[in-house]
This record gives C-alpha cells, sequence and structure tokens, in this order.
C-alpha cells in the first residue's frame, strides 16, 4: 500500500502503486521498479509468522475485555510516526501484536495486561557497535543506567542489516534478529557485550545494527540504529 501526501500537487509519496515503488532516503524522494520478493519459507519467517497467528488467536479468545480496553486505551493515548513522518494512531490490536511478536518468539511467552503508562520508551542515545571479521562478533554499547536495564521482563532487541560495501551510506533492510539484552533487576547486564553474528562479516564492510526496547508491561520502543565499518 502506498501513502500519499497531498499540497500542491503531490509532495511526497511512499509504498507501491501498479510497478513503481517509492520511497525516500537522506537525498530525497526516489522511485524504482517494484519487485516482488521471493518467499523462500526460512526458519524466521515461518517462526513469524506462526506468533502471529498465535497472537490474533491469542487476542480474539484469550484476552480478558478488560485486557483489550487497556491495549485499546494505550492504542489512543500514544501518537505514532508513520512512513510520512504524520502523527498516527495504533489500534489496540496493533500495539498487542507489535509488543509481542518478537517477545512470544524469543521468551515464549506473553503480555496480555495493556500498559497504564502512555508513553513509548526512550531510545537508547549511546547505542554504539564494533565489529570484528575475526571472531565474528558484533559488540555492543549501552547504557546500563537506563531503567528498562533495572527491570526483569523488560529486555533490548537487536538485529543485524546485511552488511554493505563500506561507501555505501543507506541502508533500508533486510533485517536479521540476532541477540537480546534482558534487564535484571538490580543486577543490570554489563556494557559492552558481545554477540554472535547471524550474517558473516569482513573487514572494510558495512555493518548496521538497530535495537528496540520493550519493558516489562509491554510498552516497545521505535527502533534506534547505529553503522559501524567492520575491523579486522
Amino acid at each position: 500500500m502506498a501513502l500519499i501526501k497531498f499540497g500542491g500537487g503531490v509532495v511526497q509519496m511512499t509504498g507501491s502503486i501498479a510497478g513503481s515503488t517509492f520511497a525516500r532516503n537522506r537525498y530525497g524522494n526516489y522511485a524504482r521498479a517494484r519487485t516482488k520478493p521471493t518467499n523462500p519459507n526460512t526458519a524466521g519467517q515461518v517462526a513469524v509468522r506462526a506468533a502471529m497467528a498465535f497472537l490474533t488467536t491469542r487476542w480474539s479468545q484469550t484476552l480478558t475485555g478488560a485486557q483489550r480496553t487497556a491495549w485499546n486505551l494505550y492504542g489512543t493515548s500514544v501518537s505514532m510516526k508513520n512512513r510520512l513522518g504524520e502523527v498516527i494512531y495504533l489500534t489496540g490490536f496493533n500495539h498487542y501484536i507489535r509488543s509481542n511478536i518478537e517477545y512470544k518468539r524469543i521468551f515464549g511467552s506473553t503480555i496480555d495486561p495493556g500498559p497504564v503508562i502512555f508513553e513509548i520508551p526512550a531510545a537508547d542515545p549511546t547505542f554504539a557497535i564494533t565489529a570484528s571479521e575475526a571472531t565474528q562478533w558484533i559488540s555492543v554499547t549501552h547504557d546500563a543506567g537506563m531503567a528498562w536495564a533495572d527491570e526483569n521482563g523488560a529486555a533490548m532487541f537487536m538485529y543485524q542489516g546485511t552488511p554493505q560495501n563500506g561507501q555505501r551510506n543507506f541502508f533500508a533492510g533486510p533485517w536479521k534478529y540476532f541477540a537480546h539484552i534482558c534487564g535484571i533487576n538490580g543486577a543490570p547486564a554489563g556494557s559492552p557485550s558481545d554477540h554472535a553474528v547471524v550474517t558473516a562479516i569482513a573487514e572494510d564492510q558495512r555493518q548496521w545494527v538497530y535495537a528496540r526496547i520493550i519493558r516489562a508491561d509491554g510498552r516497545l520502543s521505535e527502533p534506534f540504529r547505529t553503522d559501524i565499518l567492520v575491523a579486522a
């Protein structure tokens, strides 16, 4: 689905219409021929689809009316931004799926009560990485003083982008989940921490990583990212 912003004509567009895909990067708006991605049914894709089906059924058949109402109230109280940068409000169902799909895949459980704090978690301004071809590790720096790090049930999920040529300055995917850091009350995880890559890396490649923070009450942050040139 394409999103179009009208002004004195069309001033911004994102998404696909017919055979064209419209998007924007740091250099401005652009259009390219639409390509249909392959569907290799990887283990990751199968897991995501299974989690989505499970959560959809759980929303309608397991959550209580009060729990669904709480998620809906959270949705109407928390503003988000779409791909055009416009303020939108997601439904409670959208937030429930958004918050729980990775939580279910990684921890095997769900967060069913709706949040009662009406704000999403802040991004970690210290988030940074280094990466090494020799070790095939990505070392992640995070702020262990943030509230989530001292909270049981909270976590930071991290995703590795496909490594690119070093001169590339923009990356929009694909991404693969590769690690998480759990919040622990009274004993936050140390920083930096080392994590094995899921896609092999080589010296002088540019590596992107993005992360999201989830609080124990189900509030999920917007993604925040960083990149680095891979060391030897």
